[in-house]
């Protein structure tokens, strides 16, 4: 009898430890706030066992909208997990893209993409070198806005007031990972160019193609990439002043394979303008295409949906592989992460469509930002590829690139 009370309070123990566990588990990986539409119930997919308590008995229906409220979430409906807040809000309905277009951008300010040394000595047999703009202290990836408190936004204008300073110490207005600084830089004289010179290389533009994710046609905003542009050399995000959204046609494709990316080849087709590009973040690029582009985009339209809504199982995107229309494509959603740190990193989702498979050898660059829907909704775009697997890759929530589409205009 004894026997048997040992082996039910160790069985006991164990249960109470994995459910202490599961519940360390959940809260730690559950967010913090979720948006739902009024009328509607939190149910979060990845999490059946974990129901929720709002903090008032007022009904559902009956919440002023919009609204938000906290909520408490329990395990089986016992064991409390967390408290989070909801919001009541409405899901857009936007117009799903998969198309290509041509990104050019104009940075704001100038970008440091290397330092140069260069000689300084008149003796070849004793060289010296310098740059001053290590010597003030300048990193490559620095964005330069100001100098002297004149704005500075291409490469010309930089070189026109190093040459033309006569040797003065300028002062230079720095952003270094969102912060600001001032530091002062001292031209030197180069026997070679016969100028004075910084001893720097900076960027002010760059171009490239991308995949529209999602139209708002009420607005003429639209979201695309869901990750940054950033600069080839520093591997910063390129800060933009103005950009526009021109026409692209795809070609061809470099097929992807283990350890090696593959890569969609296209061309702009015209310098027409069929919208302006105003954010690039970590969640894309945002902008808001011109009133005609919005008329005569052809796209189905879908709801957004929540974080929540995603879960394993059955999915399909859109994008190009050739010329100028998408082409629906089946994949798997293998993992969700509601409560990722890195907020372009939210779903594992496999090609599982051999045709897309036969084309591409899955996942390959310029295929970021193809929408994925799930159950008629639009939850989510493609990102990332998995070097060593191209037929997996990482997508983004939808949620996350909406939340820029007010910020524009």
């Amino acid at each position: 009898m004894l026997k048997k009370f040992k082996i039910a309070v160790s069985l006991l123990s164990a249960m109470m430890l994995g459910l202490c566990g599961l519940t360390g588990y959940y809260s730690e990986n559950i967010p913090d706030s979720f948006y739902i539409e009024k009328g509607e119930s939190l149910n979060i997919s990845s999490y059946p066992a974990i129901n929720v308590s709002l903090s008032a008995t007022t009904e559902a229906d009956a919440i002023t909208y919009p609204s938000s409220q906290k909520a408490s979430l329990k395990l089986f409906g016992l064991i409390p997990v967390k408290s989070v807040e909801i919001c009541r809000t409405e899901a857009p309905v936007l117009t799903a893209g998969g198309t290509p277009f041509g990104i050019k951008l104009l940075m704001d300010g100038v970008m440091v993409v290397k330092l140069n040394d260069f000689d300084i000595s008149d003796n070849p047999d004793n060289p010296e070198k310098a740059c001053p703009a290590k010597d003030a202290g300048i990193k490559t990836g620095d964005v330069i806005r100001l100098i002297n408190n004149i704005p500075v936004s291409s490469n010309k204008e930089i070189q026109d007031i190093i040459s033309g300073s006569g040797g003065q110490k300028l002062k230079i207005s720095v952003n270094r990972n969102g912060k600001e600084f001032i530091t002062y830089l001292t031209p030197i004289w180069n026997d070679e160019k016969l100028c004075y010179m910084g001893g720097m290389w900076v960027r002010d533009s760059t171009a490239g193609i991308g995949t529209l994710t999602f139209l708002d046609k009420s607005s003429g905003v639209f979201a695309g990439l869901g990750h940054p542009i950033c600069d080839a050399d520093t591997g910063e995000i390129i800060p933009v002043s103005s950009g526009k959204a021109v026409p692209v046609e795809i070609t061809d494709t470099i097929k992807g394979r283990s350890g090696v990316p593959g890569e969609l080849n296209g061309f702009f087709t015209s310098e027409e303008c069929l919208g302006s590009l105003e954010i690039n973040n970590r969640c894309g690029i945002f902008g808001t295409f011109n009133e005609s582009v919005c008329k005569e985009y052809q796209g189905e339209e879908h709801k957004m949906g929540f974080k929540q809504d995603v879960k394993k199982g059955s999915a399909y995107i859109l994008c190009t592989t050739e010329g100028c229309e998408p082409q629906r494509y089946e994949v798997e959603i293998e993992a969700v992460d509601y409560d990722g740190k890195d907020s372009t990193k939210n779903i594992i989702i496999k090609i599982t469509d051999e045709n897309l498979i036969e084309k591409t050898g899955g996942i390959v660059q310029g295929m970021s930002g193809s929408p994925i829907i799930q159950e008629d909704k639009i939850i989510g775009a493609v990102t990332h590829v998995f070097i060593s697997d191209p037929t997996r890759g990482y997508g983004i929530f939808a949620e996350n690139m909406s939340e820029y589409i007010h910020n524009i205009g």
